[in-house]
């Protein structure tokens, strides 16, 4: 028989008097966070090394500090990082609706912005003042006289044909003349006019037309002086205009002669004002306009403002960016438009960066699974990384949402180091299923969340609790505490010898905790404070839990506690619900009975059996028949059943359990009902390991205590799995009392002799089990049942 484990094997206590500090406000703070080295150093060489695809992608549980990690580490890479350039929106004069993107050194975009401000109020101070000069005003009189002396002339010799033709001229309006014809030095009037008959008429009639003609010669020449009058003046506002700004666009011009850019920029600028000094010299007159319609009858001068995209003016470090809200638009940038009149409208001033304009030169980090649930961001991502340049466009435009006008900005080329922080599935999965996730996420950080337990990491995670208190203001920790945070982080990761370094889980501890230090007046943290947040972490989520045992009390869920039964064990289940897991007894009941060796999965025939649960029942068919059945038919049928189990049941941890209770179901030997099992069998009978084993023995110690406190109960559960061991205080003391034991198994073995009270036989030289152990009379048992199969089969023959 195997004895049952020493308190010593049940958990593993971390000794105080480790510690010399008095309290964790003496220890010296943690500069980065303990058990990541691997991790540390992955994002090191995904940050350091300079080649396309090697962006990062930070993996790990949520809480585990990763973010917070990651975002520390670039702070300081970005603090030795060039500070990258500045980049400007400006107007294309040419194509309005393809503004030009201008880069320039760090901190001068906002200067260069200044500067065409201040080009453009000087402009417009100076070119009315150019315009009302003397020396304006008379070169413009003296080509208005010009043209006015030629213009006389002109009518002066279409007086001179008048005279010749007999004809009245007189002139209304510059392009408009009346004329009528003399007669006899009388000038005639309509009536007298039609009065007249014969060649007399005609004559008249014909120099009449003649001198129309000759008219029509005249007024054309004063039609062309008027347009070369004009030109003439457009061509002095313009050189008067030129004059005017070229010296002060040169001199901005020379500020700026790096940039190639700038002054075809500056040029096309001069150009336009050239062409437009008007909107310089006109007055605004507001008379009979409404207020809500006076800016669209003033000149607009923003045609000519700057667009002052991305500034790092002010600034001492490359850009690192966490954009909490991964929005297509927040993540690419934006063209914003403005309603007017009804309509949407924009320019190049309405072009707003997103997060990825604004990392440009640094870094940009992202949660995975924020930008995986908004559409198009994670496409949109990989794009401009493939492309190496941000081109902005609106998903409206995109998908021909909207028909308005929108722009096509230059796209800006980009050098930014992407860190993607998400949970490892999020990971194999992009890996498994995205190509392009590989080529562009060349590099994991995979954070752990268990670290190795020795004195050296105890001290370091003794530091971690300092640092972590300090850092959120809470009262400091005794070294008691310590202790008992180091034991409940071994819990946590059920495993004596690590313990975890789960950041959030630990934070949530030692605040919660000093709130119950605060309660009690404790002028630090003490042990008696880590205890009640941690019994009160589970008191708040522990009302399905009650109730289960509630119901196991009154006798609702039927568990037996006492006594031996045949063929009917206690399972002991793993129950998650809400971050609140725990411990619950099952009752497993089987019955054989003649049939073709196929065990019948109950919860697999109405479809409550997991796949996983199906392929342990399968195992046990190989077992039986491989033990116990080498020479004869398996001539057997049983099934196997989860009793009062009404939702799924998934994973193989009782498949120990359903072959201890089928072993007793066929040598019809009882198994002890205080006795409670849990375990994973291979064809081979060896016990495997288990997942939530301190939690299913809790469970079951727990109903067995609200059953009758000084009874003696038991679990058995595989040996590999003590060292996961860390149980609760009354299972320890219940242990020492002789009240509780744990029995810890290696094989079927070892574990049906402890529930049957009987040998389980071995096997000897002539492969014969002995008669009365258990093994023997299962293998007794099956022979009977084959030589029934075997007589009934030949009487059956007989018959006929």
């Amino acid at each position: 028989m195997v004895d049952p484990l020493n308190v010593s094997d049940l958990f593993h206590s971390c000794d105080p008097s480790l510690f010399s500090f008095g309290t964790t406000d003496e220890l010296e703070l943690l500069e980065q966070p303990i058990g990541q080295t691997s991790a540390l150093e992955a994002v090191d060489f995904g940050v350091n090394i300079e080649q396309d695809g090697y962006n990062l992608f930070a993996m790990g549980p949520s809480g585990s500090g990763k973010h917070s990690v990651i975002m520390t580490f670039l702070q300081g890479k970005a603090k030795d990082k060039d500070m990258p350039s500045d980049w400007c929106y400006v107007n294309n004069f040419k194509d309005h609706q393809k503004p030009i993107a201008i880069e320039l050194a760090p901190g001068l975009g906002a200067k260069f912005k200044n500067d065409i401000a201040e080009l453009i109020e000087l402009v417009k101070t100076i070119l009315p003042t150019v315009f009302e000069s003397n020396s304006y005003r008379n070169e413009r009189e003296a080509i208005n006289q010009k043209y006015i002396d030629e213009q006389a002339d002109i009518f002066s010799s279409l007086q001179e044909e008048a005279k010749k033709h007999n004809v009245s001229m007189k002139t209304t309006y510059v392009d408009r003349v009346t004329f009528v014809p003399i007669v006899d030095g009388k000038i005639l009037s309509a009536e007298e006019f039609n009065a007249i008959t014969g060649k007399k008429k005609e004559e008249i009639t014909k120099k009449m037309s003649e001198f129309e003609r000759i008219v029509k010669e005249g007024l054309h020449k004063v039609s062309e002086l008027n347009k070369s009058l004009h030109k003439e003046l457009k061509q002095l506002e313009k050189m008067v205009t030129q004059k005017a700004v070229e010296s002060l666009i040169d001199e901005v011009c020379r500020k700026y002669e790096k940039y190639e850019k700038i002054l075809n920029y500056l040029e096309a600028v001069q150009d336009d004002i050239i062409h437009h000094s008007q909107d310089f010299l006109s007055k605004q007159d507001n008379v009979g306009i409404p207020p809500f319609m006076r800016e669209f009858y003033a000149p607009s001068f923003a045609r000519y403002k700057i667009n002052l995209f991305i500034s790092h003016d002010g600034k001492n470090s490359a850009p690192l960016i966490y954009e909490d809200n991964p929005t297509y638009q927040n993540l690419i940038g934006k063209v914003e438009h403005l309603s007017q009149v009804g309509t949407l409208v924009t320019d190049f001033s309405m072009i707003k960066p997103g997060a990825l304009h604004r990392a440009n030169g640094g870094y940009l980090v992202l949660d995975a699974r924020k930008i995986l649930i908004n559409p198009f961001s994670y496409e949109g991502l990989k794009r401009i990384l493939l492309a190496k340049e941000i081109h902005i466009e609106s998903l409206a435009q995109q998908y021909s949402l909207l028909s308005t006008t929108s722009l096509e900005p230059e796209p800006i080329p980009i050098n930014v180091k992407v860190v993607l922080i998400g949970e490892r599935m999020l990971y194999y999965l992009l890996y498994h299923y995205d190509p392009e996730f590989k080529e562009l996420f060349k590099v994991s950080a995979d954070f752990d969340d268990e670290m190795q337990l020795s004195d050296e990491n105890v001290q370091l995670y003794a530091r971690m609790i300092g640092t972590i208190s300090k850092h959120n203001k809470l009262r400091p920790l005794t070294p008691q505490a310590v202790a008992r945070v180091v034991e409940q982080s071994s819990r946590d990761v059920s495993h004596s010898l690590k313990f975890s370094t789960h950041l959030r889980t630990l934070s949530d501890l030692l605040k919660e905790a000093d709130y119950y230090s605060k309660e009690n007046e404790h002028t630090s943290i003490e042990k008696k404070d880590i205890e009640k947040a941690l019994n009160s972490q589970i008191e708040r989520m522990n009302r399905i839990q009650m109730k289960l045992y509630e119901r196991i009390d009154e006798g609702t869920i039927m568990i037996n506690l006492e006594g031996s039964a045949v063929g009917q064990i206690n399972a002991l289940s793993y129950i998650s619900i809400g971050g609140h897991n725990f411990g619950i007894p099952s009752r497993i009941t089987t019955r054989t009975r003649i049939g073709k060796g196929e065990i019948i999965d109950i919860e697999r025939k109405v479809e409550l059996g997991g796949p996983i649960h199906s392929k342990g029942v399968m195992i046990l068919t190989s077992y039986l028949g491989s033990r116990y059945a080498k020479e004869l038919p398996l001539s057997l049928s049983a099934s196997l059943v989860f009793e009062q189990s009404y939702g799924m049941v998934e994973g193989d941890s009782a498949s120990s359990t359903e072959l201890y209770a089928l072993l007793s179901s066929i040598s019809e030997l009882p198994i002890k009902q205080n006795i409670a099992v849990t375990g994973s069998v291979n064809q081979f009978g060896e016990i495997q390991p288990i997942g939530g084993v301190n939690e299913k023995i809790e469970g079951f110690f727990d109903i067995c205590m609200r059953k009758d406190p000084k009874a003696s109960y038991g679990v058995i559960i595989p040996h590999t799995n003590v060292k996961h061991l860390m149980l609760k205080e009354e299972i320890l003391q219940a242990v020492e009392d002789k009240r509780f034991s744990i029995y810890a198994v290696k094989s079927i073995d070892e574990g049906i002799s402890i529930l049957t009270g009987i040998e389980a036989g071995k096997e000897n030289k002539k492969g014969k089990f002995p008669a009365k152990s258990v093994n023997g009379l299962v293998v007794a048992r099956l022979e009977k049942l084959s030589r029934i199969v075997k007589e009934f089969s030949h009487s059956k023959k007989d018959d006929k």
